[in-house]
């Protein structure tokens, strides 16, 4: 029984050219006072000294070197060489707390039906902590809906049964950014994605390279939501629910193509938002 409560964790880090900031994240996962995870980190191409860096863990860390082929196919590439029966991810420019494995080793512990789970945050912002609005407020279990407008789950603060991609498949590897998203969304319509109440991860952003940043990710989150109305997974209600977000998103996106003098882009992403606006259902 104890030794079933000390189940191996596999701790994924995709990285590319974040030698300032991937020391600290790689040190915070080696001071968790879980004691049985491994760690692997997947330099996604760096030109930057984060070899060097990955250099000096020797056996702590296992590194696997690749070319630049996007944060999904990192992330993925983790996933496969893992042999933790939980997933754990934390981005190069986050940190967590020494408490973060441990507490939610416990969690799927205590709740052995559990698929899933992630801890509350905190969030720093160029160097000063700030405090997410009302919309970014996390909530806990079936979160397929509030999940539509914007993305309620943090990479850095999941935890997840490694079976549970056997079921909902991998990051999708076309997707350049928001490829969280979609795989959230793939969960969360069919299963609760828990909450521990309890900030365990430090996210850190407004630097230039977050992905975050880029411009046009509607554009992404669009595509998330036409491949989840595709799938036949939804419930009427959520199905109805994922074609409003998607009018809204088309509306917002085709605005700013407008704006910025592209009529055609505007024009498809009108006529995409009709399309499925028809498919509604009573």
């Amino acid at each position: 029984m104890e030794k079933s409560k000390n189940r191996k964790v596999s701790v994924i880090i995709p990285t590319y050219n974040r030698a300032a900031m991937l020391k600290e994240a790689v040190d915070s996962v080696l001071a968790q006072d879980y004691p049985n995870f491994e760690l692997i980190v997947i330099d996604d191409g760096s030109t930057d000294s984060t070899p060097k860096i990955l250099n000096t863990y020797q056996d702590d860390v296992t590194v696997i070197r690749r070319n630049n082929l996007g944060v999904s196919r990192a992330r993925n590439a983790g996933i496969r060489a893992a042999s933790g029966q939980f997933i754990a991810f934390l981005d190069s420019d986050d940190l967590w707390l020494p408490q973060k494995l441990s507490n939610q080793v416990e969690f799927f512990n205590l709740n052995p039906e559990a698929l899933i789970c992630q801890t509350e945050e905190i969030w720093i912002r160029n160097s000063v902590r700030v405090n997410p609005k009302k919309r970014h407020k996390k909530v806990s279990g079936m979160i397929f809906e509030p999940s539509l407008e914007l993305c309620l789950v943090s990479p850095s603060a999941v935890m997840m049964q490694r079976s549970l991609f056997e079921t909902v498949g991998l990051f999708d590897e076309s997707l350049p950014a928001c490829e969280d998203y979609d795989l959230w969304l793939r969960i969360s319509c069919r299963y609760p994605i828990h909450l521990i109440d309890t900030p365990l991860i430090i996210k850190r952003g407004g630097h230039v390279d977050q992905l975050s940043r880029l411009p046009g990710l509607d554009k992404f989150r669009i595509q998330s939501i036409i491949n989840i109305i595709e799938s036949n997974l939804l419930s009427p209600v959520q199905f109805n629910a994922a074609v409003q977000a998607l009018n809204e998103k088309c509306a917002i996106y085709a605005a700013g193509c407008r704006k910025r003098g592209r009529r055609d882009e505007a024009t498809h992403y009108k006529e995409l938002s009709k399309k499925y606006m028809l498919k509604l259902r009573s």
